[in-house]
């Protein structure tokens, strides 16, 4: 299995043509099918004697690839798309070839070095001080938990009498920071907001002092700022939020999986004010900032609160931890880790930081123009005009059954893919428009069927 014989390089080189035709082709938007109909299809695929490299490789591209939706076409809109460049998506070749383990300066010193640049640049971009740093994770969900274990370890010792400590969040913070409290079990406070969806600071204040007094000997580690919902793309009152955090003495972390990558552009980079504030914050490269799965920036105003909690302890790493090194491990919840920030690294560095701006422009302005498409139709109710480049709206007279029956159809089509999400209780539909291949025409055949 381990040597290179000719017939590794005769698939080496059908991977390689496949890779670089899926590159190069218009993606495909195909579908998921059943368990049954798959099983019907290929079988059982792990066998004694093995289908040989060819085979598995044409069971896949024709069969198993097709059963996954294209997260990069241009009218996939659901959820959060990925658009990876051409050049990020080669380079993660290089990083699967290279057996690089990112864990360690020790192990992957050029790596981490890469990686903190491009990491450099983020803090750079909000603000934060020289020492700032940080890592790349998974994704979002690991990235706010690891923040919020470090800002519980800070505050354990500035106040070590507290018994229970607590992170408050807006009630339409996403889904992973309840997630993370129920995994450090901590409690959770969510904060009301207004009808605009903004968390601010005058809303967060009472919250915590209503928390306070009807919990004696528990206390607040963390307030967490959501900067662009993944539902609608809303920003929270940052320098309101960020004061009061201040001023309490409470880690103020931001949550940016999807919005803070507007920091790469200019004039999306004044709706973020007040983040240059955060002790900690995430931006997750694999949605808006063009990278491949998966990939999150996780940065840190004071790297070291993060070292202390995240560090990993046993005779095997003493080599690691007894020397003074940046070890990415060090600073989230992970030991063994892949340098996955080096797609997003190569991309940058060989377009240039330009090259991003615009791309996000096109982005928002085809997030702007199909606003006003939603506004001229007759059977649609644009719900909000958008903050950044998700478009959330309604279809006069509709329920959720008509809505997914809707989605349904579209993706059985081949049309797009397009889910209903709810707002305040009712069906909603949004584009989330990340990927800079997305057209006008794209919106319009997807409205033509409204």
């Amino acid at each position: 299995m381990h040597e290179f014989t000719p017939e590794i390089e005769r698939v080496a080189q059908e991977i390689l043509e496949y890779s670089l035709l899926r590159l190069k082709e218009n993606p495909p938007l195909d579908g998921p099918k059943s368990e049954e109909e798959l099983f019907s299809i290929v079988g059982k695929t792990i066998t004694a004697r093995g289908l040989g490299g060819s085979e598995t490789l044409k069971l896949f591209t024709e069969t198993l690839a097709p059963a996954c939706i294209s997260t990069d076409h241009p009218r996939y809109l659901a959820f959060i798309p990925s658009a990876p460049t051409e050049l990020a998506n080669l380079f993660d070749l290089v990083v699967g070839a290279s057996a690089l383990y990112g864990g360690s300066w020790l192990e992957g010193a050029g790596a981490v070095f890469a990686e903190n640049q491009t990491l450099r640049w983020l803090a750079d971009l909000a603000g934060l001080p020289e020492a700032a740093g940080g890592v790349f994770v998974q994704g979002g969900t690991i990235g706010n938990l690891s923040a919020l274990v470090a800002a519980r370890k800070s505050a354990q010792k500035a106040k070590p009498e507290v018994i229970r400590w607590a992170v408050a969040c807006s009630s339409e913070a996403h889904s992973s920071i309840a997630s993370a409290t129920e995994v450090m079990d901590v409690d959770l406070i969510k904060v009301p907001v207004q009808p605009d969806g903004i968390m601010r600071g005058s809303d967060l204040e009472p919250a915590l002092a209503k928390y306070r007094q009807e919990n004696p000997g528990r206390d607040i580690c963390a307030v967490v700022a959501t900067a662009g919902t993944t539902n609608l793309g809303i920003i929270d009152d940052l320098p309101s939020i960020g004061k009061v955090a201040r001023n309490e003495k409470i880690w103020f972390h931001v949550d940016g999986a999807y919005g803070l990558a507007g920091l790469a552009n200019p004039e999306t980079l004044k709706l973020f004010a007040g983040v240059e504030m955060a002790d900690s914050f995430i931006v997750d490269p694999h949605k808006w900032l063009f990278a491949p799965f998966d990939a999150c920036a996780l940065l840190y105003r004071n790297p070291e609160l993060a070292r202390e909690a995240h560090t990993q302890h046993a005779g095997y790493l003493d080599t690691l931890n007894d020397a003074d090194e940046w070890n990415p491990s060090d600073y989230a919840i992970q030991l063994t880790r892949r340098t996955r920030g080096l797609p997003l690294w190569f991309s940058l560095a060989a377009h240039g930081t330009d090259a991003y701006s615009e791309a996000i422009d096109k982005t928002m302005e085809i997030a702007r123009q199909s606003a006003e498409l939603i506004k001229q139709h007759p059977n649609l109710d644009l719900l909000m005009e958008p903050n950044l480049s998700i478009v959330a709206f309604t279809r006069k007279g509709w329920q959720l059954a008509d809505y997914r029956a809707w989605s349904e159809k579209l993706l059985a089509d081949q049309i797009g893919f397009v889910t209903p999400s709810s707002h305040k209780g009712q069906p909603i539909l949004r584009f989330a428009i990340v990927n800079p291949w997305t057209q006008m025409s794209d919106i319009e055949a997807i409205l033509a069927t409204l």
